[in-house]
C-alpha cells in the first residue's frame, strides 16, 4: 500500500499501522492508555445521552441514496418514531442512517446519531440534533443499545448484521431486557432467514429463539409490534435525573 501511495500521490487519511510480530504482550503502560481511552469514551457517551430520554435505534447500511425504497421506508420509520414521542437514534452517518434521523427531525422529534471515526471519514448526516463521535466500535455499540427500547434492522452490510447479531445475543442471553427487535425487508433477508431456520432445525439455537425478531415488510406491522410491547411493558415515571458527570442537557 505504501508503494502504491508514493507512486499515485496520495497519502492515506490514517496511516497504516506497523506490524510487528511475535513480541509478546505490550507494555503495560500501552495497555493503561487503552483502558483509559475506552473509559473516556464511555464516560462521553454517558455525559450526552443522560438526559436523552427512551430512544429506538435504526440500523441499516450507508450506501442507499435518496430515491432508494429502503431510504423512504427508513424516513417513514423516524417519523413513526417521533409521532411516539421516542427519540430515534442511528449510527449518525449517511444512507438508512440520515432517513431515519431526517425523518424525526423534519417532524419534530428528538434525533441523535451515534457516529464512528473510520479511515475514509463517515461524516455525520444533517439532521441530528444531537451527535457524538467514538473510535472504536465497540464502545460504539454499547451505547446504541443501552439508551434504546426496540432495535429497527434495515438491510446493511457487515457492520448492520455485526449490530443485528449482537442485539439478538444479547437478548437471547438474557443480558439485555427482550426488547423488540424488527428485521425489514423479506426479501432482501430471505436468505439470512432460511439460515436462520436452517440453524433452528441443527439445534444451535432453539426453535423460540426465532420469536425473537419480526420480520416484515410493513412500518405499520413493526411499529405495531414495538408500540404493544412498550404499552405491555413500562410506564411512564416522573422524576429527575442528577446531574453526577456534568452532563449536557
Amino acid at each position: 500500500m505504501e508503494a502504491s501511495s508514493a507512486k499515485t500521490g496520495i497519502k492515506p487519511i490514517i496511516p497504516p499501522k506497523e506490524h510487528v510480530y511475535l513480541d509478546g504482550p505490550k507494555p503495560r503502560t500501552y495497555e493503561l492508555t487503552f483502558a483509559w481511552k475506552v473509559f473516556t469514551q464511555f464516560i462521553k457517551g454517558f455525559r450526552n445521552l443522560h438526559f436523552l430520554g427512551p430512544c429506538i435505534t435504526v440500523f441499516g447500511s450507508a450506501r442507499f441514496k435518496e430515491d432508494h425504497i429502503y431510504y423512504e421506508k427508513a424516513r417513514e420509520f423516524g417519523q413513526r418514531i417521533a409521532a411516539t414521542g421516542f427519540t430515534t437514534m442511528t449510527g449518525g452517518g449517511p444512507g438508512i442512517m440520515e432517513a431515519a434521523n431526517r425523518g424525526a427531525f423534519e417532524t419534530g422529534g428528538n434525533s441523535v446519531g451515534c457516529n464512528i471515526r473510520l479511515p475514509f471519514e463517515q461524516n455525520a448526516n444533517p439532521f441530528l440534533h444531537k451527535s457524538i463521535t467514538f473510535e472504536y466500535f465497540f464502545v460504539r455499540k454499547v451505547i446504541l443499545v443501552k439508551y434504546s427500547y426496540a432495535f429497527i434492522i434495515m438491510p446493511g452490510g457487515f457492520g448492520t448484521l455485526d449490530e443485528f447479531f449482537e442485539t439478538l445475543t444479547l437478548v437471547q442471553t438474557k443480558t439485555i431486557t427482550q426488547f423488540p427487535i424488527v428485521l425489514f425487508g423479506k426479501e432482501y433477508h430471505a436468505e439470512l432467514w432460511d439460515y436462520l431456520e436452517y440453524m433452528a432445525t441443527q439445534g444451535t439455537i432453539a426453535r423460540e429463539d426465532l420469536n425473537l425478531v419480526l420480520l416484515t415488510d410493513s412500518v405499520d406491522e413493526a411499529m405495531h409490534h414495538i408500540q404493544t410491547y412498550i404499552q405491555k411493558n413500562y410506564k411512564i415515571r416522573n422524576g429527575k435525573r442528577r446531574w453526577w458527570l456534568l452532563e449536557k442537557k
